[in-house]
């Protein structure tokens, strides 16, 4: 129950510095900081594409906009563009924000379906300004009711950015590599970490930002992993970077290929690409024969090969020690949740601050919150393996047939027998996000809800119709998506 009067992140990165730049900032009065970080050790560094959950930490910190994508060569990201997963040249785009109208009693799916049945409906994303936006190319940030939208930034330019800002907050960060890890022989609470050059970094709470190798929270803590590859049987990736060549699009590209799927993240001065694959399925031979026979433009970086296994730390907050980011678990970037998680782990760390002493309710409800958050999302992720019509490769056999969580189950037999969708409490995803995705993949509700039946067909044509036209007048006006950058955050080249 001591005094938490010292705090010490280790490792730096994106996870490293958000935290550090939040603890700084919002907290930082309270205790000594500081970040321990090794030029020696390089970071993933592959997490561009953002959600719009990025907001929140940015208005806390005050961060202003233009400046932060001016420093992060940043474009705009209004949604993912799925390619393939369906059926091989199908594609969908799960976009941001809201499509149509809901009441009070059914979501918007409900008249769309009706709709559908008596030929009034055309493809669904026609009724959500961000999903034309995202195809045609277009964006800006208006007043009022304006797009919702997320950035594809420089992860390296971005943790750089923070650590000015943890720095101006008061962080000290110290240089060096850690060659052990001293514990409490009572408590087995972390006491301190040395470094190569023989410093002791003392410490009354610790935060793992140490990514795969979880320093602290595996290697000296042994807190054990939750492994989900029999559902997410991904377990490797490549990333490289390539010349643009062409106008940036205003969405992430993620194309599902014979074993896995890559992305392509579109900045301003580069894009970013990667191959998600199993290597049960895939040779990395053949999976980076597979990425660079799919990549556009002369290549900026040699390839950078990840190994990963899916799945988040039996607990999140383990003793004094905290894991944040990829040292807390894994979730392949399908969905570009990495930075959420990172920010939702920060946020909740410092809403049940340690001020007084280590309490262990506050140790339960963190670990309950975070366990619970990830698992919502790794279901997210799961349904778009799963809900497939491709069964051309092993790999696609295997992920369409395998058995599910359940909590899963239900919400996939929900919405296919009654195009019922609900949000569970602090998940991220809406059910918009769980209706785009589901019909993307080929779920057709059976049936839909009755109140859809008080409207005459002439009343439901006209109700579509307004909501259509509403969507073309709002993207209408809007530039070209490299017009509005040119105009609002311009980085350097």
């Amino acid at each position: 129950m001591n005094k938490v009067k010292k705090v010490v992140v280790v490792g730096g990165g994106t996870a490293g510095w958000i935290t550090a730049a939040s603890l700084a900032t919002l907290l930082g009065k309270n205790f000594e900081l500081c970040l321990v970080e090794s030029e020696q050790i390089g970071t993933v560094g592959v997490g561009e594409a953002t959600i719009p959950t990025l907001f929140t930490l940015h208005q806390l910190l005050k961060i202003n906009e233009q400046d932060f994508l001016t420093a992060v060569n940043a474009t705009f990201k209004l949604g993912i563009s799925f390619e393939n997963w369906r059926n091989v040249s199908e594609d969908y785009i799960h976009s941001f924000g809201w499509t149509g109208k809901d009441c009070w009693a059914a979501g918007f799916q409900h008249f769309w379906l009706k709709g559908k049945e008596r030929g009034l409906s055309t493809d669904y994303g026609d009724y959500c300004p961000e999903l034309i936006a995202a195809k045609l190319n277009k964006f800006a940030i208006t007043k009022g009711e304006g797009l919702n939208y997320a950035y594809h930034i420089d992860s390296g330019l971005y943790a750089k950015f923070l650590r000015g800002l943890a720095e101006k907050g008061g962080c000290k960060r110290i240089e060096g590599k850690i060659n052990h890890v001293a514990t409490n022989a009572t408590s087995g609470f972390i006491e301190s970490v040395k470094l190569e050059s023989g410093e002791v970094v003392s410490g009354d709470l610790f935060i793992d930002c140490s990514g795969f190798r979880a320093l602290l929270m595996e290697q000296t803590l042994k807190t054990g992993y939750e492994d989900w590859t029999h559902w997410l049987p991904c377990d490797s990736a490549i990333a490289i970077q390539t010349e643009s060549v062409r106008a940036p699009v205003p969405y992430t590209r993620s194309i599902a290929r014979d074993s896995g799927w890559q992305w392509r993240i579109p900045l301003q001065s580069r894009v970013g690409n990667g191959l998600v694959y199993s290597s049960q399925y895939q040779s990395d031979d053949n999976a980076l024969q597979t990425l660079l026979g799919n990549i556009e433009g002369p290549v900026r970086t040699e390839p950078n090969p990840i190994k990963f296994t899916t799945g988040q730390r039996a607990l999140h907050w383990n003793k004094n020690c905290v894991a944040i980011g990829l040292s807390g678990g894994f979730i392949e970037p399908l969905e570009s949740t990495s930075i959420h998680l990172i920010q939702r782990a920060v946020i909740r760390l410092m809403q049940m601050f340690p001020y007084d002493g280590i309490r262990d309710p506050d140790v339960a409800e963190f670990n309950r919150q975070m366990k619970q958050e990830t698992e919502h999302i790794r279901d997210f992720i799961i349904l778009h393996y799963h809900v497939t019509n491709r069964r051309d490769t092993d790999f696609w056999r295997y992920v369409s047939s395998m058995s599910l969580p359940d909590s899963l189950e239900h919400r996939i037999d929900l919405f296919k027998q009654t195009g019922r969708v609900f949000q569970m409490p602090d998940e991220l995803f809406s059910e918009n996000s769980w209706v785009q995705v589901m019909l993307g993949q080929g779920i057709t509700p059976e049936q839909y809800h009755p109140i859809v039946n008080m409207m005459s067909d002439r009343e439901l044509e006209g109700f579509l119709s307004e909501i259509k036209r509403n969507v073309k007048a709002k993207v209408g006006q809007l530039p070209s998506h490299s017009d509005f950058i040119n105009h609002y955050c311009r980085g350097a080249s």
